[in-house]
């Protein structure tokens, strides 16, 4: 049930919010054995919260699933990870403080790749998460977890987290929505940090109208994260319906070469052909340093990630060495112990760029390129509305298939992590499947980009998409 229809339900007093918890308790006790997409729930938190629900509230009484680097207070926040396995937030997040002012109740912890480092959620320390339709295959990552939980109806709706397309790109492998809102739409006080100015909070859901109504509840401007923009919030809602006719959207000539699964690229493009039908005018334009982009972010994301890991120091809270010689000896074991390989490959390339000597020649270059990337989107968002591409260069990958090969990884997010550096919105909204690499429907996602503060024409174009009957 989308959330639309549970609050339908709720206020014509055809259900409760207890109701619902123990019914997607059952579902997670029944279901989440195969796909493993929870790390914990507390049903009776969850309970104890729902008995004193408001229902005048826009989410009144409906559960909200929660990736497990986004703070809950009394609950854990492992980010995936052996270092914080045994840690228990002191706080709420102020997109939690948000939700609940809104009506919500946070239910359940998501796994997620380690400290949301990874596009297939095999870097998690905890467990492996498999996606619900086709459990031989990743569910894509980080916010693997929430986006499998939603697809396999064991979570109505989640929060996710995208430093790089982690929303969208396991949104796209597991055939649900998933919208990642510009840089400083939401706040980012509570999201444990991997790379500061790339991080952003945002929903996954099954419905375009569901992920409008929980960024209506999350956005505007908080005093706890001065990166948080003090601008309107729009109503998100209220062009929901308005259809793309006179709408003018690009097609990036760089997202639409070579390397594209030829089933991907067929769901991709009927979509787009059915915007056109809608009214839509398509053009082609050009983002001239997109080949540029992901060499960029893997030097400003890592370089950023070695800085914020840097707290992690066995001293104050996580997991702490037996038995040191000496505080740096502490430091050193307790690190070695508790990160993963993918973690400590990425702060070890953060370091080197940022060390002496080096610091010119790869941050300083790459901050740089970053703005000639920003720029490209910003004349091209003179030419149309908004621009669109696939989220991925193909379908979900089987599990184990290049976990041994970080770079096919880091290419895999080719078309999402521009829209991170340049700090705009995109989403992914189911267009179709493939049987591409020999899966049987397998969820392909278009992804939509918008103009930085422009979620609701992107939630427009997305409402128009999803309006098709193909999926």
């Amino acid at each position: 049930m989308t959330i639309t229809k549970l609050r339908r339900q709720l206020l014509a007093g055809e259900t409760t919010p207890a109701a619902i918890l123990e019914s997607l308790a059952g579902q997670i006790a029944a279901r989440d054995g195969q796909t493993g997409a929870y790390l914990t729930h507390d049903l009776e938190s969850a309970l104890a919260e729902a008995a004193q629900s408001d229902l005048s509230l826009p989410l009144g009484g409906i559960p909200i699933a929660i990736k497990d680097n986004i703070n809950v207070l009394g609950q854990p926040c492992t980010c995936g990870s052996k270092f914080l396995r045994n840690y228990v937030s002191p706080y709420d997040a102020s997109v939690i403080r948000k939700l609940r002012a809104a009506g919500a109740i946070p239910f359940g912890r998501m796994n997620m790749d380690e400290f949301a480092m990874g596009s297939a959620t095999e870097n998690s320390a905890l467990q492996v998460t498999r996606n619900p339709r086709d459990l031989s295959r990743i569910p894509g990552g980080s916010s693997g977890g929430s986006a499998a939980a939603v697809a396999d109806l064991t979570a109505i709706a989640a929060l996710g987290s995208d430093t790089g397309g982690s929303i969208r790109q396991p949104a796209s492998h597991c055939g649900v929505v998933g919208l990642k809102p510009s840089y400083g739409r939401v706040s980012r006080y509570g999201l444990v940090a991997f790379a500061s100015s790339l991080d952003q909070i945002g929903p996954i859901t099954q419905t375009v109208e569901d992920a409008a109504l929980i960024l209506q509840a999350i956005s505007g401007s908080d005093p706890l994260d001065s990166t948080c923009l003090d601008a309107p919030v729009p109503d998100f809602l209220a062009g929901l319906h308005d259809g793309v006719k006179g709408l003018k959207l690009g097609i990036p000539k760089e997202y639409f070469g070579h390397g594209i699964a030829p089933g991907v690229r067929k769901a991709v493009e009927s979509a787009i052909e059915s915007l056109a039908t809608q009214g839509a005018e398509i053009v082609e334009i050009s983002l001239p340093h997109t080949e540029h982009a992901v060499a960029t972010y893997y030097v400003l994301a890592p370089a950023e990630a070695s800085s914020n890991l840097s707290r992690f120091d066995g001293i104050r809270y996580g997991h702490r060495a037996s038995n040191p010689i000496d505080i740096l000896d502490l430091y050193k074991k307790s690190r070695e112990q508790g990160f993963g390989p993918e973690v400590k490959r990425r702060i070890i390339l953060g370091t080197y760029v940022l060390s002496s000597g080096y610091y010119d020649a790869y941050y300083s270059r790459a901050q740089k390129v970053r703005i000639l990337v920003q720029r490209d989107f910003e004349n091209a968002f003179k030419q149309v509305d908004a621009i669109l591409s696939p989220v991925s260069p193909s379908p979900a990958r089987k599990i184990g298939q290049f976990s041994d090969d970080p770079l096919h990884e880091y290419l895999s997010d080719i078309f999402t992590i521009a829209a991170n550096l340049a700090g705009i919105p995109g989403i992914s909204v189911p267009c179709g499947t493939t049987d591409d690499d020999g899966g049987n429907n397998l969820p392909v996602g278009i992804q939509i980009l918008a103009p930085r503060l422009g979620e609701a024409k992107l939630l427009q174009i997305a409402k128009a998409v999803e309006s098709r009957d193909v999926i």
